[in-house]
């Protein structure tokens, strides 16, 4: 009996377990085809150890990178070293990564000095500006230059990849996992753990919530940013505004000193990514610098102001269910108070068109995946995006 080939799933951060985790799940229902093996660099620990619990992904390889103060050249270090023995190991068919981090890019590279296959789950989002999202643009492009196997998440994507030359024969249009992946977090009706969000879904006031975490706001442009929250919490006293802090030290004391002790205010710890979703759900409005909560969010309905300058997600700005508003105090105390003052104007976002996808997207990659590494007929067909 020949030996099937072999897939090494590699996942490094947070938004990587969420958005590989069901494509994990439709490769194991591809077992008599493919095996498959998931490896954690440990980029991040304690925000991807949640996500491992709740759609209990496998773990076969656990490298540990993340250290004390790590750099990207440490990063880059541990993700070289630590994936070179378990790719010698495993003899992988196919690597498969996701997104845009420094896992994502080194463990391509490490794939290509073994002469591997790499798949790019969520290829060819581009923003066009090579410090934003730092590092995250080159990460993606360079992995992109690497992979043989690049699933789009959109009919953009799609199209950058194909402005870039990529054979098109190799690109695939699949719609993004991460509506998979909330799906599957609906039909588990988890409890909610985190006692902030629990109290602030029982207190009967609306919920806006916020996520801030990006490296080129660090500074005096979070500043503001956290200025424009404080501002909206003293304007609308029916809203209460729900943070869930990141733990990097550049994001935490601003937020401390500015945020703190607001009565209309709660800053918690990062939310499990069930919780996530229930506060994503029921939330009015969401202030975002992340990538990922731009395409969660909008698969509830929620509108979505980016605190970016520009994005490499404008789907979601063309569909009309988010606007970009950058780090301006000003920008953004005008486009939240627009929404939270008009109920028109937020349910006109609210009821526009997900452009994120269906919820098959980790089924088509999987499929894909068995047809390129064993010949069998392909059993889906690409998304039709509307």
């Amino acid at each position: 009996m020949a030996e099937r080939p072999r897939v090494l799933v590699v996942v490094g951060t947070r938004p990587e377990g969420i958005k590989l985790a069901p494509v994990v799940r439709a490769l194991e229902a591809h077992a008599d085809a493919v095996e498959t093996r998931v490896a954690l660099t440990g980029q991040h620990t304690d925000l991807l150890d949640q996500v491992l619990e709740v759609f209990g992904l496998p773990v076969d390889w656990d490298l540990g990178i993340m250290r004390e103060g790590q750099d990207l050249y440490d990063v880059a270090q541990g993700c070289l070293t630590g994936l070179r023995p378990v790719l010698g190991e495993y003899r992988p068919s196919l690597v498969l990564v996701q997104g845009d981090t420094a896992t994502v890019l080194f463990a391509a590279l490490a794939a290509f000095f073994e002469r591997v296959l790499v798949g790019h789950v969520e290829a060819g989002l581009r923003s066009g500006d090579k410090w934003q999202p730092y590092p995250e643009e080159i990460f993606r492009k360079l992995a992109g230059g690497i992979a043989d196997l690049h699933f789009a998440p959109t009919p953009q994507a799609r199209a950058n990849l194909l402005g870039e030359g990529v054979p098109a024969e190799r690109v695939f249009l699949t719609g993004n996992t991460v509506v998979d992946a909330l799906q599957s977090i609906g039909a588990q009706d988890r409890p909610v753990t985190s006692p902030a969000l629990r109290e602030a879904l029982a207190d009967g006031r609306r919920l806006v919530l916020v996520t801030a975490h990006r490296r080129e706001s660090f500074g005096a442009p979070m500043r503001e940013v956290f200025q424009a929250i404080r501002l909206l919490a003293d304007r609308h006293e029916d809203t209460l505004f729900l943070y869930p802090v990141h733990p990097n030290p550049n994001v935490r004391g601003p937020a401390e000193e500015l945020l703190a002790g607001h009565p209309r205010i709660r800053l918690t710890s990062p939310l499990d990514y069930a919780d996530l979703a229930v506060a994503l759900r029921h939330a009015t409005l969401v202030l975002t610098d992340s990538g990922g909560i731009q395409e969660e969010a909008p698969s509830f309905g929620t509108p979505v102001l980016v605190l970016r300058e520009v994005t490499e997600r404008p789907e979601g700005l063309h569909a009309g269910v988010a606007r970009l508003v950058g780090t301006s105090r000003d920008r953004i105390l005008q486009a939240a108070d627009e929404l939270l003052s008009d109920e028109n104007a937020r349910r006109a976002m609210a009821s526009a068109r997900n452009p994120y996808g269906d919820g098959q997207a980790a089924r088509r990659i999987a499929d894909i995946v068995v047809h390129h590494l064993t010949g069998r007929p392909r059993e889906t067909a690409d998304w039709e995006a509307a």
